[in-house]
């Protein structure tokens, strides 16, 4: 349970009656209570939380050893060189257990708790809160068809596969199908839409993703340009494929709301819940804060920090692409907001950013009996256990996978190894902060893994939950 204390304003109102009847005067309070002065004060509420962790987490259900050796392995992996520094949280009922911060975060810059880091995908959640309050305001329902809305994608094409390739005709070229119909904005935020994104794979999607440039795009109209000339990499509601779903996401945002999409983030996300170091680039008064990506170098047999990519603008351009998919710079502090905003159901420090209901909605399975990470070619050989919500992962059945989660956590990560769950049934989430892309040291931490078992193992009596809900309905 949450430590449930009275408001600053609701002492300050009973002083003023008792002070009053004192004096045998009995007038109304100058400062009367309201309901908000009498709500339960949480530590969230004050914008700089997370700062520090508190004084026993034991009060907190952790066992002192279990954090200690959580700390300790944090602390190995960075003295064996798998990432140069990272920061790490741990929050249960609302108070922070341990906040920690190790390593370098770029040449002799030691790393901090508020640096900041390349999020990459754990972006798309907060796309997807900004998605949702639209979805609030009835400005688009879960089963319309996203053509609705992006009619430029009406005249899409899908591949045709056979015995899990391509087919392709004589002259190399791959043989395209109408698809039965468009797909549903339920299947935009699933991964299950049936587009690319360009990230892997040697098929002709996937190939069009990355010789088009689209995720190097110079704004969001181009990208949905070039997105409208790809065909389709499957029939829409087949499969689940990690997309370029988001980034449309973020353009549909941008559409139904009339403002850029980053201005739409800034005043009804970031600042709302008080995450005023996120943004699709660094100001130039952050650069300090900011850490550099590395990647184990085989042949040299160390860490080598990353060169800036060539091909799209730098994280100091405040002319990037605005990337709903993978585009944001956050820090550790401003992602904990957003994760105990989830928790405490669409709204924190008394701001509100989504209902309750919606919460619910966003956090059950909605992609049924389909796995995470089909591969084309099995029916869906993808995670055991393991739905999709809207924008990011859910564990329906952590037992099945061997996972030590409360069902119903969910969870995402980022290309440059940044992680999160989040645990409502235990009322936890965890989240790592570290840049690592390229390829990492042979034997290196599996980090959501070993966290994960650590912070379960920390937990004197960890919460299994109930069965996980079924998808509701769209209004």
């Amino acid at each position: 349970m949450r430590t449930i204390t009275l408001g600053a304003r609701a002492w300050l109102a009973a002083a003023s009656v008792l002070a009053l009847a004192a004096a045998g005067c009995n007038k109304t309070p100058t400062i009367p209570a309201t309901p908000a002065a009498e709500a339960a004060a949480k530590p969230s509420d004050n914008q700089a939380w997370p700062a520090a962790a508190v004084a026993d987490p034991g009060k907190l259900g952790f066992t002192a050893d279990g954090l200690a050796a959580l700390d300790a392995r944090m602390s190995k992996s960075v003295a064996d060189h798998d990432v140069a520094g990272m920061v790490t949280i741990l929050v249960k009922d609302g108070d922070v257990a341990q906040f920690k911060a190790y390593g370098l975060a770029g040449g002799d810059r030691p790393m901090t708790q508020d640096s900041l880091f390349r999020i990459y995908s754990m972006s798309k959640p907060i796309t997807g809160v900004a998605m949702m309050q639209l979805y609030e305001q009835g400005k688009w329902q879960l089963d319309d068809p996203v053509t609705k809305y992006a009619p430029e994608l009406a005249n899409l094409r899908e591949l045709t596969w056979k015995d899990g390739k391509p087919v392709l005709d004589k002259s190399g070229k791959p043989v395209l199908a109408t698809p039965k119909r468009p797909p549903t904005m339920r299947e935009l935020m699933t991964h299950t839409a049936g587009f690319g994104y360009g990230l892997s794979g040697d098929d002709p999607v996937n190939k069009a993703f990355r010789d088009e440039g689209v995720l190097a795009s110079k704004d969001l109209d181009e990208l949905m340009q070039k997105v409208s000339s790809i065909p389709l990499l499957y029939e829409p509601g087949t499969r689940w494929s990690y997309s370029v779903a988001v980034d449309i996401q973020g353009y549909l945002v941008q559409k139904l709301s009339g403002q850029k999409f980053g201005d739409y983030l800034k005043e009804h996300v970031l600042t709302p819940l008080g995450m005023n170091d996120t943004a699709f680039y660094v100001a130039p008064d952050k650069v300090s804060r900011f850490t550099d990506v590395y990647h184990w170098d085989k042949t040299e047999g160390k860490l080598v920090a990353n060169p800036d990519r060539p091909d799209r603008p730098g994280f100091t351009d405040p002319n990037r692409l605005e990337s709903g998919g993978g585009g944001l710079v956050s820090s550790t502090h401003d992602y904990a907001r957003l994760c105990e905003m989830f928790l405490q159901k669409g709204e924190l420090g008394g701001n509100r950013v989504l209902k309750p209901e919606t919460i619910d909605l966003m956090t059950q399975n909605h992609i049924g009996d389909l796995r995470l990470y089909s591969d084309g070619t099995n029916a869906n050989p993808g995670l055991p256990g393991v739905g999709f919500g809207l924008d990011f992962a859910v564990y329906t059945d952590p037992a099945a996978g061997q996972n030590p989660y409360g069902k119903g956590t969910f969870y995402w990560g980022g290309a440059a190894g940044t992680w999160f769950w989040i645990d409502p049934v235990n009322d936890l989430f965890f989240i790592g902060m570290i840049q690592s892309m390229g390829g990492a040291r042979p034997d290196a931490m599996n980090y959501r893994n070993e966290s994960a078992k650590l912070v379960y193992s920390a937990l004197s009596a960890p919460a299994s939950g109930g069965a996980p809900a079924e998808p509701a309905k769209a209004q």
